[in-house]
């Protein structure tokens, strides 16, 4: 039998035990140091998530969102451990005229999350927020380049199936830094709408530096960009970024026109399926491997697809003589890597991106196999796709993707052919525990949202995660609601985005409150109790050891 002496350093260290193996997984055995990075705004979100994920298991990461173009020259310049891009180096950039290249430092590059680039926009009718605002591809081409400026123009109104917004000058908000949102969205414009971007940009191709021309507004990054766009003065304005940045606001994003004639929006399944056509450099001798071709993606004409969707990138350093690494800082980078391409792909969904697909993940593992070439002190044990338990993987099988299997199919009301959608409509939440979609009445059906993190609990079925259900384009009929917030009265509705599964990474919350709660009484009782018994047993001359 335990002596009560033993009872309260047994509990603190079951506690602690506790909270350590339900986190991020165990460390290696080798010895940690920390690290820095800087790069994509783009993809800051899933970067610091995993960054705060890890960090009680005793990973040290910092991640500065200084955008990507700055993110591969702090790379180059070796004032970083890491580096985050939407790109690749350029080589020489063409609109300015410097050097991108990483000046001999070794590297590659991994994929570490999907995406897709939203267009959050803040349009108000009669004082209430437009929430189910539809755009076609040209139409926003014409906005950001200054060819459509007016809320009321014709091109939105047809978009609209000819429901019109009124007169409302439109605010274009761009990004003023090297970003790889402003990469993606101008390669999208240079590919599908040339005759629109190049005039505008005064070449072909695209650009990590947005010209700023006419009524558009500048700012400094994803989160300059978004604030902007949700602040007060900001009524007319559209901007674009990853959709994680509006999910956190809680504030609308255009539904794009895909090449399959419905508006959608880029949850992580309309991302997963756009995805399955975008063209990854296979060339493991090419200093572009792994980088992306997007273009089929842009044409994909299945009416689930997102079109602006795209992967994110880490460069790592991958030189045996780097003079910034040691043992210690390789072994902190694999095992943040591990982490975020594995468990961590649990949570994109719900931040608003999309988890890899598994030969994606696959390649990654591949390339931080480098870091051990490099230091053959660095430990990878266990750390493989056998252990990985990231949500789009279907075991022994990496030509396939699970969440594009399952991704479902889109409202009718989101064809060109029909008026926007109104509140209500059904929606498909995120894959359950078991991997199977909810069926209606068990959180597919939604009504509100929070803009966060939420589980969608039973017939309720309220929702987070997504733009809410208020607000419209024209007036209709219909009044709807946002989390308890009343919508325009006689403004068409949208349905609120997907939801959000109803268990919650690990990572976010390392120890329930039903765990916690019973020891923490035991705790307490022990400390209180365990004293004078020890003392009495210490009065009768039973000091023994146990």
């Amino acid at each position: 039998m335990l002596r009560p002496a033993l009872l309260v350093p047994l509990l603190v260290g079951g506690l602690a035990a506790l909270s350590v193996s339900v986190g991020a997984p165990a460390l290696a055995t080798a010895s940690h140091s920390p690290i820095a990075g800087s790069g994509s705004s783009w993809s800051s979100n899933a970067v610091n998530q995993w960054v705060a994920d890890v960090e009680p298991n005793g990973l040290q990461v910092v991640f500065t969102a200084s955008g990507s173009a700055i993110g591969r020259k702090d790379f180059a310049n070796k004032t970083t451990d890491f580096a985050v891009s939407d790109i690749g180096y350029q080589g020489t950039d063409k609109l300015t005229g410097e050097q991108d290249t990483s000046q001999g430092r070794a590297y590659v590059y991994l994929p570490i999350v999907a995406g897709g680039t939203a267009f959050p926009y803040q349009v108000k009718v009669g004082g209430k927020l437009v929430r189910n605002l539809r755009l076609s591809g040209l139409t926003l081409a014409k906005i950001f380049t200054n060819q459509i400026t007016n809320w009321n123009d014709p091109a939105i109104t047809r978009d609209n199936h000819g429901k019109a917004l009124p007169s409302k000058p439109i605010i274009p908000v761009v990004h003023s830094e090297g970003s790889g949102s402003s990469a993606q969205f101008t390669k999208y414009l240079d590919t599908v709408y040339p005759q629109v971007w190049r005039p505008f940009l005064g070449s072909s191709g695209a650009t990590e530096y947005f010209p700023r021309k006419g009524d558009a507004i500048a700012q400094n990054g994803s989160d300059g960009v978004m604030n902007y766009v949700a602040s007060d003065a900001a009524d007319g304005a559209i901007g674009y970024d990853e959709f994680s940045y509006a999910l956190g606001k809680n504030f609308p994003v255009a539904k794009v026109e895909n090449a399959g004639g419905y508006f959608t929006q880029p949850t992580q399944y309309g991302v997963a399926v756009a995805l399955t056509k975008a063209k990854i450099n296979t060339d493991k001798s090419s200093s572009n491997y792994l980088l992306q071709d997007l273009s089929q993606v842009y044409t994909y004409a299945d009416k689930r697809t997102y079109p602006l969707s795209s992967y994110s990138y880490m460069i790592i350093p991958t030189g045996s003589s780097d003079s910034r690494m040691t043992t210690a800082k390789r072994q902190t980078l694999a095992d943040y890597l591990y982490y975020s391409i594995c468990d961590g792909q649990k949570e994109m969904g719900p931040i608003g991106y999309s988890p890899l697909p598994i030969n994606l993940a696959q390649a990654s593992f591949d390339q931080i196999a480098k870091l051990k070439q490099a230091d053959s002190n660095v430990d990878l044990t266990k750390r493989n796709i056998s252990t990985c338990g990231n949500p789009t993987f279907i075991a022994g099988q990496p030509n396939r993707n699970y969440l594009a299997e399952i991704a479902p199919q889109p409202p009718a009301c989101d064809a060109v052919t029909s008026d926007p959608c109104a509140a209500g409509t059904a929606l498909v939440a995120n894959p359950t525990k078991s991997g199977q979609l909810p069926s209606t009445g068990a959180g597919a059906t939604a009504t509100g949202t929070t803009g966060g993190r939420a589980s969608t609990s039973g017939a309720a079925g309220t929702a987070a995660g997504g733009p809410a259900a208020t607000g419209a384009v024209v007036p209709g009929t219909a009044t709807g609601t946002t989390g308890g917030t009343p919508a325009t009265t006689g403004l068409q509705t949208q349905p609120v985005a997907e939801a959000v599964p109803t268990e919650l990474s690990a990572g976010r919350r390392p120890v329930s409150s039903a765990v916690l709660a019973p020891l923490a009484v035991l705790l307490l009782v022990a400390a209180v109790v365990a004293p004078p018994l020890l003392s009495r047993r210490l009065a009768a001359g039973d000091a023994t050891t146990p």
